[in-house]
C-alpha cells in the first residue's frame, strides 16, 4: 500500500508539538522540571533546538502514518482516528519506554508524569491536526 504523504500536515503537526513543548516546559512547568532534574538553567543551543525539531518531524512523519494505516484497516477516520493514533502511539511507545528508562536511572516519578503528561497530549494534538489532511 503506497501512502500518500500530505507534508504539509506532517510540518504543521512537528511545528505545533515543538511550540507545545516550548509550553509545557519553559513556561507552565519550567520551575517544577527545574526541581526534579536539578538542572537550574534552561538554555539550549542551537544544535539541540535544531536536533528536538527534527526529532518532531520524525514522529510526525511516522505518526501521519499510523493514522493512515488506522484509516485504511479500521475504518476510523477524522479526528477521532488522531486522536487514537496519538493515544496508542504513546501508549504503546512512549509510555512504556520511559517508564524502563524511569525505573532504571531511578529518576523521579514527577518527572516521568510531567513528561509523560506532555507526549500524551502532545501525540494527541498532533494526530488531531494531521487527521484533518488524511
Amino acid at each position: 500500500m503506497e501512502v500518500h504523504v500530505n507534508y504539509l500536515a506532517v510540518l504543521l503537526a512537528a511545528v505545533a508539538n515543538y511550540v507545545f513543548a516550548t509550553i509545557w516546559y519553559a513556561v507552565i512547568f519550567s520551575s517544577t522540571w527545574k526541581k526534579l532534574t536539578g538542572i537550574t538553567e534552561m538554555k539550549p543551543s542551537v544544535l539541540n533546538i535544531v536536533l528536538v525539531f527534527i526529532g518532531s518531524l520524525v514522529l510526525s512523519y511516522v505518526l501521519y502514518h499510523s493514522i493512515v494505516f488506522g484509516d485504511s484497516y479500521l475504518k476510523m477516520s477524522g479526528v477521532k482516528a488522531g486522536i487514537m493514533g496519538g493515544f496508542f502511539s504513546w501508549l504503546g511507545f512512549i509510555a512504556p519506554v520511559t517508564l524502563s528508562t524511569k525505573l532504571y536511572e531511578k529518576k523521579p516519578w514527577g518527572l516521568w508524569l510531567l513528561d509523560n503528561g506532555f507526549w500524551l497530549i502532545s501525540l494527541i494534538l498532533m494526530g488531531a491536526i494531521e487527521s484533518f489532511w488524511i
